[in-house]
């Protein structure tokens, strides 16, 4: 297989990944040569395109052999057999990793200029590069992914050796490569054009993707990391406002888990589409979280909530929007407690595979519509939910979703949650009355 350049490489990757779309994802081309062929994907998978910077290694007296490669965040991955093979020292290593650790800087402050990283935290990282040789800049690459708190890495290339699966040593949750063949020199054999990319060839496709993206969203879209105040604590939070949001859904989430949760991620995506803002936040903090007895503090985490309702009210572009409460497992019986306040108002309440029995006597006092989801095979649950479902007084629905187990990890499960929590705050989101 030929390419006949990297845009082709990069169209044709992009179908192949085609499976991706509609799910948050996060593209990060290598510089420079993978960012035209990551630019391409990006297009493909209407994602957001950013640079993960790397630099290789490469053997002091063969520049294009890597035995190694250097990253942002401190990344640092040493090919071990190259190093060996050549007899390079550890002065010279030193002297190649100083200069390179420079050039990176540089790249960083040229390509992004004072913006952050395109946040990958709880979202799919798909790396791209034009191919993989030792596979040094593409682990480097992943564990940069990684380190930022990717929830999947996805390594994508159009040509690799045969053996690129070991060479990544897991690294990667998954690899796409649309070629291995049998007679692998160089990566550039297989490009029938193959010529260096620019600084500015990087940084215009960098600029054509945000350009893209912010038309996609829309321009009085908003999509960032906040700080939700709760009394005294300060948590850590994602809010997303589509253009014309008709409301805003704030999500609780379980034990164990945090604003970055892939699957309340996932739905929270299913109700951008539908044209409703969400807040994703922390209701504790890391030191908190330790103490086994905070996660199971239904009124600790309900007054969270209702902090973070409060704020939410008084934000920039959420002010006079509806707001809706999403709860999972122990998040669940906090968006109950909190519904039951005087002061919340929320318009709907959905529950996934929660504990709304945890929410106790406080059940009978919501008045907002709720909805509650249960996986058909999750049968303790189920039950305590249908004598939940008994005690409430206001509008309600039990809706169990055929085979899905607690945590909705079976084919298309979490799909059907996300349909039936968008139809329910959709058909309830009337303006808020406060």
């Amino acid at each position: 297989m030929h390419f006949t350049n990297r845009l082709e490489a990069g169209r044709r990757l992009g179908e192949r990944l085609e499976y991706l779309r509609g799910q948050d994802v996060v593209v990060l081309g290598l510089p420079r040569g993978g960012v035209p062929v990551a630019a391409e994907v990006a297009e493909a998978l209407d994602a957001p395109l950013d640079v993960c910077l790397v630099r290789k290694l490469g053997v002091p007296y063969q520049p294009e052999l890597g035995m190694g490669a250097i990253g942002e965040d401190g990344v640092r991955v040493i090919n071990q057999e190259v190093l060996r093979g050549t007899g390079v020292s550890t002065e010279d290593l030193a002297r190649v990793e100083e200069r390179e650790r420079r050039v990176l800087e540089q790249r960083a402050a040229r390509y992004r200029g004072a913006a952050p990283p395109v946040s990958v935290a709880g979202r799919t990282a798909v790396v791209v590069d034009d191919g993989v040789a030792t596979g040094s800049t593409a682990r480097a690459a992943c564990r940069i992914a990684r380190a930022r708190d990717a929830a999947r890495i996805v390594l994508a290339v159009p040509v690799a050796p045969r053996d690129f699966a070991r060479r990544l040593g897991g690294d990667a949750d998954e690899l796409v490569c649309l070629d291995t063949p049998w007679h692998f020199a160089a990566v550039g054999q297989f490009y029938a054009d193959f010529a260096q990319v620019g600084d500015e060839e990087v940084t215009a496709c960098l600029r054509r993707a945000a350009s893209r993206h912010r038309h996609t969203a829309g321009a009085g879209s908003t999509d960032r990391e906040v700080t939700v105040t709760a009394g005294g604590t300060r948590l850590g939070g994602r809010l997303t406002l589509p253009e014309d949001a008709t409301g805003v859904v704030a999500f609780a989430h379980g034990s164990g888990s945090s604003r970055h949760s892939p699957r309340n991620r996932f739905v929270a995506e299913g109700l951008h589409r539908a044209g409703l803002g969400t807040l994703l936040f922390d209701l504790l903090t890391d030191a908190e979280e330790a103490d086994r007895g905070n996660v199971f503090d239904i009124a600790l985490l309900a007054g969270r909530l209702l902090d973070a309702t409060r704020w939410l009210r008084e934000e920039p572009g959420a002010e006079g929007l509806a707001i809706g409460f999403f709860g999972a497992s122990t998040g669940a019986a906090a968006a109950l407690w909190a519904a039951a306040d005087p002061d919340a108002h929320p318009a709907a309440v959905v529950s996934r595979g929660g504990r709304p029995d945890l929410a106790g006597p406080r059940l009978a006092a919501v008045t907002a519509p709720t909805l509650l989801v249960v996986g058909g095979a999750d049968q303790q649950v189920l039950a305590l939910n249908r004598d939940a479902q008994a005690r409430l007084r206001c509008e309600n629905r039990l809706e169990v979703v055929p085979g899905a187990t607690h945590l909705f990890e079976e084919p298309g499960t979490l799909e059907r949650v996300t349909e039936l929590a968008r139809d329910w705050f959709t058909d309830h989101m009337a303006p808020a009355h406060v």
